[in-house]
């Protein structure tokens, strides 16, 4: 299962590590809550890569690149668990039902999410619900698309010369309505937000924002599909991005100085996008 991994390394004279590798046992009737990361399959970890060969069953959510997926333990079982706004999902309660009855079946369970498990991702719900059921689990984090995902787009969340501080927060809550959050305090809190699951309410946000004394010239940036060679940017200023249509999804929305560094830093281009690695 790791030779695909292993030719990758040996090309750059690491086989011996990988091969030394003391991971742990991923053993049956256990769950493992694994992070994919954004987009492209090089972002998972090789504890995650490791679990990818070694899992019975793959639970996998929306965002989990096909990619990925081809590498994983030929004789896996694979189950779509993937949410996403306005379309037919599996109810959470259901998935973690799947994960504890299939760990009670003695299977190796792999949980795998975009991202990271624990950021925005109900891992810890999941996780949770494990521990109640006592089933033994594994948590693996992951690149987390709002970090990863921007860098992709040549975006660094913080920089000396522009900001100290970040806020991250999901653009609506468990109802689909937009978040409830003090956001007077957010718009005074950092001078950079990023917001995942945005795209849907970013007109009412952006007014809430602007309401609490946001610069109208802030700048807006809009990564779509990050790091998968469907990416995409949409640049723009706070007053006006709530006129934007047809915004690709999943997207991640980041306001403040930060998205000037595109014009230096926006390294992901050409064969990057080709070569299915990132």
């Amino acid at each position: 299962m790791l030779d695909w991994l292993k030719s990758l390394l040996g090309r750059r004279g690491h086989f011996a590590a990988l091969d030394a590798a003391d991971f742990p046992e991923f053993a049956p009737g256990s769950v493992w809550l694994v992070g994919a990361g954004p987009g492209a399959p090089g972002l998972i970890s090789l504890l995650g890569y490791h679990a990818l060969g070694q899992a019975d069953v793959i639970v996998y959510d929306a965002l989990v690149s096909e990619r990925l997926l081809a590498q994983a333990n030929p004789g896996a079982q694979k189950i779509y668990a993937g949410k996403r706004g306005g379309k037919p999902s599996p109810k959470q309660a259901d998935i973690t039902l799947q994960l504890i009855d299939w760990a009670q079946k003695g299977k190796r369970v792999l949980r795998l999410k975009g991202g990271d498990p624990f950021v925005f991702g109900r891992g810890g719900e999941e996780a949770g619900a494990l521990f109640r059921a006592k089933v033994k689990f594994r948590i693996v984090p992951g690149i987390s698309s709002g970090l990863g995902g921007l860098a992709y787009a040549g975006i660094p969340v913080t920089h000396r010369e522009t900001n100290q501080s970040v806020i991250f927060l999901t653009g609506h809550d468990e109802t689909g309505d937009v978040s409830p959050l003090d956001w007077p305090a957010i718009a005074r809190a950092a001078p950079v937000i990023v917001m995942f699951m945005a795209v849907k309410h970013l007109g009412t946000i952006t007014q809430k924002l602007l309401a609490a004394g946001r610069d109208p010239a802030d700048r807006i940036a809009i990564v779509s599909n990050a790091a998968s060679p469907q990416q995409s940017v949409i640049e723009s200023s706070l007053a006006d991005a709530g006129t934007l249509a047809n915004v690709p999804t999943p997207a991640i929305v980041v306001v403040g100085p930060v998205s000037a560094y595109r014009e230096a830093l926006d390294w992901y281009v050409g064969p990057a996008r080709e070569n299915g690695f990132g």
